[in-house]
C-alpha cells in the first residue's frame, strides 16, 4: 500500500526562498572587503612618520631642482623661441620648468621623480605582507568576516593612494612655485600634459609597489625582502644599460646599425626607460617618436614639416610604453596575489 508523500506548505516554502532585498544586499556586501582593508591602511600610511618624512624629501627636493634649473630658462626659453619660429605651434614655455637642468644640480625635475618614485613604491611595499606575518597580526586579519584576497588588494590600493596623493601634491607645488616665481601662466595643451605625465608616473610607481608586494609575499623578512628589491632597482638603474649593451655586443655581429637597434631593443625592457621614453614625449611636444625607428620612419621624419605635436598625437606615441608598464605592474601583481593566496598561514 503506497504512502502518500506530504509537501511542505507553500507559506512555509516562500519564507524559506531569500527575498530579493536580502540577495541585493549580499551581492552589495561583496567586494567590500578591500574598501575595508584599504581605508585602515590609508589611514595608517597618512598617519605615520613615513608619510611625512617622504613627503618632505621629495618636496625639498623638487623645489630646489626647480629653483636652481629656473635660472637657467631664460637662455632655454631663447632657445625655444627660436625653435618656435621654425616650428608650428604654440612653444611649451611652461614645461620647460619640469625639464630644463641647472647648476649645481645636473638634472631636471622629471629625472628626480624618475630616480625617487621607484623606491618610494618599494617603501611603501616591502613589508606590506611579511610584516603582519612578523608582527602576528596576519591570521587575526584574515579571521575576520573578508576574503583573502581583499587583504592584498586593499594594501595596494592604499600605497598606490598615499603614493599618488604625494606625486600629485609635489607636482602641484612645483606648478605653483613655477608661477609665482616666473610669471607664467601654463596653456591648456600644457596642463593636460602635466596631468597625463602625473597618470603615467602613478602607473610607473605602480609597478614598483607590486614587484615590492610580490617580494614582501615571496621572503618572509622584511629587511631581504627590501634588499632585494632595491637590489633589482639598482640594476635596472645603474647597471642594465651596461648589460644591454654587453648582450647585443655578443648578438648583433660587426654591423654598427644593427648593434645600435638591438641596444635600445634591449634597454625598452627596463620599466625605467619605458618610462624615461614616454616622460620625454609628454612633457616635449616637439618629440616625435621614441624608441627602436625602422629606416622608412626615419626617412618620413626627415620629411616631415616641423611642428610641436597636439597631445592626442603625444598620447599616441607613448602609447607603447604605457601599456608595457601597465603590463609589467598586472604580472608582478598577478604574481603575487597567486602566492599569498596559496600560501599557508599559520595562528
Amino acid at each position: 500500500m503506497s504512502r502518500a508523500i506530504e509537501l511542505p506548505p507553500i507559506e512555509d516554502e516562500e519564507a524559506a526562498r531569500p527575498r530579493w532585498s536580502e540577495r541585493l544586499a549580499a551581492l552589495a556586501g561583496m567586494g567590500t572587503g578591500w574598501r575595508t582593508i584599504a581605508a585602515k591602511e590609508l589611514s595608517d600610511n597618512i598617519l605615520n612618520v613615513r608619510f611625512y618624512v617622504l613627503l618632505a624629501i621629495v618636496g625639498l627636493a623638487a623645489i630646489g631642482t626647480v629653483y636652481f634649473s629656473s635660472q637657467g630658462l631664460k637662455d632655454a626659453a631663447q632657445s625655444v623661441g627660436e625653435q618656435a619660429r621654425q616650428y608650428t605651434g604654440q612653444a611649451p614655455l611652461f614645461l620647460l620648468l619640469f625639464t630644463v637642468t641647472g647648476n649645481p644640480l645636473p638634472f631636471p625635475f622629471f629625472s628626480l621623480i624618475s630616480f625617487v618614485l621607484p623606491l618610494i613604491g618599494i617603501a611603501f611595499g616591502f613589508d606590506a605582507i611579511n610584516g603582519e606575518r612578523a608582527e602576528g597580526t596576519l591570521p587575526r586579519l584574515l579571521a575576520q568576516p573578508i576574503h583573502r584576497d581583499d587583504v592584498v588588494n586593499g594594501k595596494f590600493a592604499a600605497g598606490l593612494a598615499v603614493i599618488a596623493l604625494i606625486l600629485a601634491s609635489v607636482t602641484a607645488f612645483v606648478a605653483g612655485f613655477g608661477i609665482f616665481r616666473l610669471g607664467i601662466v601654463p596653456s591648456s595643451d600644457e596642463v593636460a600634459r602635466i596631468v597625463a605625465w602625473v597618470i603615467v608616473s602613478i602607473v610607473f610607481v605602480a609597478f614598483w609597489l607590486a614587484f615590492a608586494m610580490l617580494c614582501s609575499v615571496a621572503i618572509r623578512r622584511s629587511s631581504t625582502a627590501a634588499l632585494v628589491a632595491v637590489g633589482v632597482w639598482l640594476v635596472f638603474s645603474l647597471f642594465f644599460n651596461l648589460i644591454a649593451g654587453l648582450v647585443a655586443g655578443v648578438f648583433a655581429g660587426g654591423s654598427s646599425d644593427s648593434l645600435d637597434s638591438l641596444t635600445q631593443r634591449l634597454q625598452e625592457l627596463s620599466p625605467i626607460t619605458l618610462y624615461q621614453e614616454a616622460t620625454q614625449a609628454l612633457l616635449n611636444p616637439a618629440v616625435r617618436t621614441v624608441g627602436v625607428l625602422l629606416p622608412s620612419q626615419q626617412d618620413q621624419l626627415s620629411s616631415a614639416a616641423p611642428s610641436f605635436l597636439s597631445l592626442d598625437q603625444s598620447l599616441l606615441v607613448v602609447w607603447p610604453q604605457a601599456v608595457a608598464l601597465i603590463a609589467l605592474t598586472v604580472v608582478c601583481f598577478a604574481v603575487a596575489y597567486v602566492l599569498f593566496m596559496r600560501q599557508e598561514v599559520r595562528a
